[in-house]
């Protein structure tokens, strides 16, 4: 193996590095000034304590955001709280906050679990804890497959350096091998992050905008990870080098090149976690070479009627669903939102001094788009950035949605992707009830050919037989068709199962529209009280009759009792016995046990 040369520490392209230091102030109200330009920095750092390499789990950040600070120290420092996880940085982003046990009892099953340390306040191996295995079983020869140059980054995990193949069918090629080493994986955390980073980058192949993965090594001493070598810089010095601000064309050839690889994982299975313009690389220094998404380290698998509670990301970028630990992809979409704000006008839209001050910001506070340049751009990329950085997960575009929004869908041949939403959608419309269903076909009448775009879209690539429709065997094609070894690891073709009740019906574009369209999104639009009702007179038509409040409890599957029948009382005209408007709104959401009784 070729040796790394001594040299002064560069900053590591591959590493998740926080650019913005922590500031000991600690604001008590969200920023209402406009947001501060992204080259300003706060002058002071405050001291966290570090481990020497990858952290342990923290905290929800509900106890920075605590009224009294004696009452959020006590909540730190109570016998109950899960062990913070710090980074080695000179601010810590928010980090996860379920224990790796808990990880590993889902994956290796509980018995292999209870084998594994709770390591807690930076107590490991050689403090009377179980001695970590860091066996991962990754070739060892890493040395008569590559020679390794010299370095080209240095992070808080460890470094990078150039490589090139010796031989085989990619001699001569360039890579770059991560190095991290395994003396400072001092916590069953770090092997499962690096054991699970491997796993996915393995999995995940053939994406443009992926940065491409060869291989992993390993030796007694070290991990390595063969990479593609990505010599452009990344997207984060472009934006300082431009003084943060972007024309819109220049914007959209980042945000679509963005937008396309998170689509990709969502597919597969995938959310990232970590989007910032640090995690993105372009392959050469040319101004138009491709953008590439790295540092899977906090990415996870996840069904798309799953939710996780991990608090991780970095602060400037989190979404508030993870700071309420219950999220899933559109986290991501969350980030990519604040990715394109800084983009189109060179200031974050979320802003404090502190890491709670930022919390308290994207919990609370509103993104400004009165202060120039917002004036002076389309509306297009205005509602474009504005349906991304919706605090309502639910209401928010995915990253499919966005790619058909009309700022972005012509440019420059944009395609749209297969969107694993729909399937969770139609699963939903699947299981409601013929009333709910008939209410949905109602509202889908309402679509305008802007939204009508996306679900065309989208059945055009369930690729629909000669009468123009789809079966259950058309997804499980069209799943095969776009299917990584990801997509296996987060079981979204189990997920497909739930949807059998199409094995034994046609659904034709009409149907397809109220099957796969969003409620919730719809909702977030100018014009939704115009979709609703609009959606309520054809309801009355077509599918309005007369209801006694026992059939519509039983026909929505609710239990027979007096509060739900309470609730369910308002939903039914006294004059004909018909749903009323309330009701019919209602319906369109679904409805619980659960949920009936907290509206009453």
């Amino acid at each position: 193996m070729g040796t790394c040369t001594s040299k002064p520490p560069k900053p590591n392209p591959y590493a998740s590095r926080e650019l913005y230091p922590d500031d000991q102030a600690h604001p008590s109200q969200p920023p209402k000034s406009p947001p501060t330009p992204l080259h300003d920095k706060p002058t002071s750092n405050i001291t966290t304590p570090k481990s020497p390499f990858f952290p342990f789990y923290s905290p929800s950040p509900a106890h920075f955001l605590k009224k009294s600070p004696a009452s959020a120290a006590a909540a730190a420092g109570s016998a109950n709280s899960t062990p913070r996880r710090f980074f080695k940085r000179s601010f810590a982003p928010p980090s996860p906050a379920k224990h790796i046990k808990a990880v590993l009892a889902r994956r290796q099953g509980k018995k292999a679990a209870k084998s594994i340390p709770e390591e807690e306040d930076g107590v490991g191996e050689g403090q009377g804890r179980v001695e970590l295995d860091k066996r991962f079983g990754f070739s060892k020869e890493l040395t008569s497959r590559l020679e390794v140059g010299d370095e080209v980054g240095r992070g808080h995990f460890g470094y990078t350096c150039s490589a090139r193949f010796r031989k085989g069918e990619l001699k001569g090629q360039q890579v770059a091998v991560k190095v991290i080493p395994k003396a400072k994986m001092t916590t069953a955390i770090a092997v499962e992050d690096v054991r699970r980073e491997v796993k996915i980058l393995r999995a995940l192949s053939g994406h443009t905008n992926l940065v491409r993965f060869y291989d992993a090594f390993e030796d007694p001493d070290n991990v390595y990870v063969v990479m593609e070598l990505c010599e452009g810089g990344e997207l984060l010095d472009r934006i300082l080098s431009r003084g943060g601000k972007y024309s819109e064309d220049d914007a959209k050839a980042v945000v679509v090149q963005i937008l396309n690889v998170v689509a990709f994982c969502h597919l597969q299975g995938v959310v990232h976690r970590d989007l910032k313009p640090e995690n993105f690389l372009y392959t050469l220094k040319d101004e138009n070479s491709q953008l590439k998404a790295i540092d899977f380290g906090l990415s996870d698998f996840v069904r798309p009627d799953e939710k996780l509670n991990d608090i991780v990301g970095s602060a400037y970028y989190v979404a508030p669903e993870v700071l309420h630990r219950s999220y899933s992809t559109e986290a991501d979409v969350w980030s990519i939102g604040v990715i394109a704000y800084i983009l189109l006008c060179g200031s974050r839209p979320f802003w404090a001094r502190t890491e709670s001050g930022i919390f308290r910001a994207v919990l609370k506070a509103e993104p400004s788009f009165d202060e120039p340049p917002w004036p002076s751009l389309s509306p297009e990329a205005k509602d474009f950035v504005k349906r991304l950085l919706n605090k309502d997960p639910r209401r928010r575009m995915s990253a499919a949605q966005a790619l058909s929004h009309p700022w972005i869908r012509n440019y420059n041949g944009v395609k749209v992707p297969l969107d694993v939403h729909i399937f969770k959608l139609m699963k939903a419309y699947m299981r409601s009830s013929s009333l709910r269903r008939a209410a949905l076909r109602a509202l889908a009448k309402t679509l305008t050919v802007d939204e009508l775009f996306y679900l065309r879209e989208q059945f055009t690539m369930l690729e629909p037989n000669k009468s123009g429709s789809i079966t259950l065997e058309n997804m499980k094609l069209a799943l095969t068709k776009n299917a990584t070894d990801a997509m296996k690891e987060s079981r979204i073709p189990d997920f497909l199962a739930s949807l059998s009740a199409l094995q034994y019906r046609r659904m034709d574009f009409e149907e397809f529209c109220a099957a796969a369209l969003s409620v919730h999104q719809l909702e977030a639009l100018d014009n939704w009280e115009q979709h609703a009702r609009s959606a309520y007179e054809h309801f009355e038509k077509d599918g309005n009759r007369a209801i006694v409040i026992d059939e519509l409890a039983s026909e929505l599957g609710l239990s027979p009792s007096v509060p739900v029948h309470a609730v369910l009382h308002d939903w039914i005209r006294h004059t004909d016995g018909k749903l009323s408007f309330l009701g019919f709104i209602k319906l369109l959401h679904g409805m619980s046990s659960r949920t009936a009784i907290k509206t009453q």
